[in-house]
């Protein structure tokens, strides 16, 4: 019986090993997946980032877990839309481009991360594009893509070539066919039945969808981050589509001694983009380029800002050039011209001259010139640009009298304005003698006659270009010799009366 009973409790304690141990196995299985439970719950596909620096970034987790690829996509764009930027740097040069700076602040994850940046111009350089990080030098740019297929009817067509289309005629008849090809407003289509046919003038062509096509051009870039988190990345481009110069106004009194300057600085922005509250610099001059950008045609009519700003522009030297910062931020507008005051000084010294140099022109030419230099009133580097004068007639009236466009003036350098051609002077230059002494040099004797209609005495500058070695023998009138190659004689016309000027010159060549 002992060992009868020992067998029985041997065999219940089996049966209660098994059952203990089925019973166990749930228990421990439900808790393992309940601790690792967090890593299986469906994560959010995409998460939405809108920093206070205008940045919409989607972040999706990775694909696989040990890898550390992360794929980051979605828009660079401001919270208004519509091809807007705010808080940039805009440099402006006179050759029609312009250097862009952004601020962006972007999450990054560790390892490449995919970034769409949709606020672009339609005239950027992609080749110009540089990326900085200022807090880690590690992060850099592997690869980028211009996706420049914009969304418009030539590029649905083009995507559609050989697909099935539904197109409608001026008529309202519909043809159903393979589209063959496109030109215009025209389309080839192949039907079922076999015939090709021709719309020259369609209404309405239907397309399933436009996919893989973007309504503004984009940069596509894989960002390698070496490590995870929020920061702010510098984005500097050129583009095209941009471009200023300087205008001026010049207001002279009636004696024509002293004159009243304006000095304009116009932006003309046709990029394709809106930059609000950007930090403006002008470059004035002539920077090298491998190859002119072309500016593209836009079909608005780029339109005068009609408020002007009245903040003056800080003027710095760089390097051969010369910036023109203006000090409060500014909005440019795309499609927009803006007119910003560059520059104003009153009562500067001016002075009228009747030059007549025939290498310039046949007629006497009437200037006004003074001196670029702080005692005058102006003292600064001025731009190329258009000058247009006024002066006051004998009744009071403000009338225009004439425009010029100036060259780049160094400060203390001379400023002369062509005002336009004297009517009651009159100039002739006649070669009254030429003796060839040898085989490389030559005397040769000209007069200048000069006539004067005016009821007071006029004086006249007349400017005379040698060549070779040359030497005057002979002159009727006094002359200062300007450079190797140019002399002036300085004569005074009588009223109503004429003035000759001759002189001998010997050349050697």
């Amino acid at each position: 019986m002992g060992v009868k009973k020992l067998f029985v409790w041997l065999i219940l304690g089996v049966l209660g090993g098994i059952l203990l141990f089925s019973n166990w196995i749930p228990q421990s299985t439900g808790v393992m997946a309940q601790e690792y439970e967090p890593a299986n719950e469906p994560v959010s596909n995409t998460t939405a980032i809108n920093t206070s620096a205008v940045i919409e970034t989607v972040i999706r987790p990775p694909g696989v877990a040990e890898n550390r690829v992360s794929d980051i996509s979605g828009n660079l764009t401001s919270e208004a839309g519509g091809g807007v930027v705010e808080n940039s740097e805009v440099t402006v040069y006179e050759q029609g481009i312009a250097l862009v700076k952004e601020r962006r602040e972007i999450r990054l994850q560790n390892g490449i991360n995919q970034v769409a940046y949709t606020d672009i111009p339609s005239g950027i350089d992609p080749t110009s594009v540089i990326i900085e990080d200022p807090e880690n030098e590690d992060t850099v740019i592997l690869e980028q893509n211009y996706e420049y297929d914009v969304l418009n009817s030539s590029s649905l067509l083009e995507k559609y070539l050989g697909r099935e289309v539904n197109v409608t005629d001026r008529n309202g008849e519909m043809y159903t066919g393979i589209l063959l090809s496109h030109a215009g407003n025209s389309v080839v289509l192949s039907t079922e039945a076999g015939e090709v046919v021709v719309l020259e003038d369609f209404s309405k062509a239907e397309l399933a969808d436009s996919s893989g096509l973007s309504v503004r051009p984009a940069l596509i870039w894989q960002i390698y981050s070496p490590v995870s988190g929020t920061r702010e990345l510098t984005i500097s481009y050129l583009t095209s589509g941009m471009n200023w110069e300087a205008a001026y106004v010049l207001i002279s009194n009636a004696e024509n001694t002293e004159a009243d300057i304006r000095g304009w600085a116009s932006i003309d922005n046709r990029a394709g983009l809106t930059y609000e509250n950007a930090v403006l610099r002008l470059v004035s001059g002539q920077i090298n380029r491998v190859s002119q950008p072309i500016t593209p045609v836009m079909e608005e009519k780029a339109v005068a800002d009609e408020t002007v700003s009245q903040a003056p522009f800080v003027e710095e030297p760089f390097f051969e050039y010369h910036f023109y910062t203006l000090e409060n931020p500014v909005t440019l507008e795309n499609n927009q011209a803006k007119q910003i005051s560059l520059l104003s000084a009153d009562s500067v010294p001016v002075e009228k001259k009747l030059i007549y140099d025939i290498s310039v022109s046949e007629k006497i030419l009437a200037y006004l010139t003074l001196q670029n230099t702080n005692e005058s009133g102006l003292g600064m580097p001025l731009p190329a640009g258009v000058v247009r004068i006024y002066s006051d007639n004998a009744s009071g009236g403000l009338q225009f009298i004439g425009e010029d466009r100036i060259r780049h003036t160094p400060e203390s350098g001379e400023l002369r304005v062509t005002v336009g051609s004297a009517f009651d002077l009159t100039a002739r230059r006649n070669e009254t003698n030429y003796q060839r002494i040898s085989d490389n040099v030559e005397r040769v004797t000209y007069q200048i006659e000069l006539n004067n209609s005016k009821s007071e005495d006029q004086a006249v500058t007349v400017v005379e270009h040698l060549y070779g070695e040359w030497e005057i023998l002979e002159s009727s009138d006094s002359y200062e010799e300007i450079d190797a190659f140019t002399v002036e004689f300085r004569v005074t016309v009588p009223a109503r009366g004429t003035k000759l000027v001759s002189y001998t010159v010997e050349r050697r060549f």
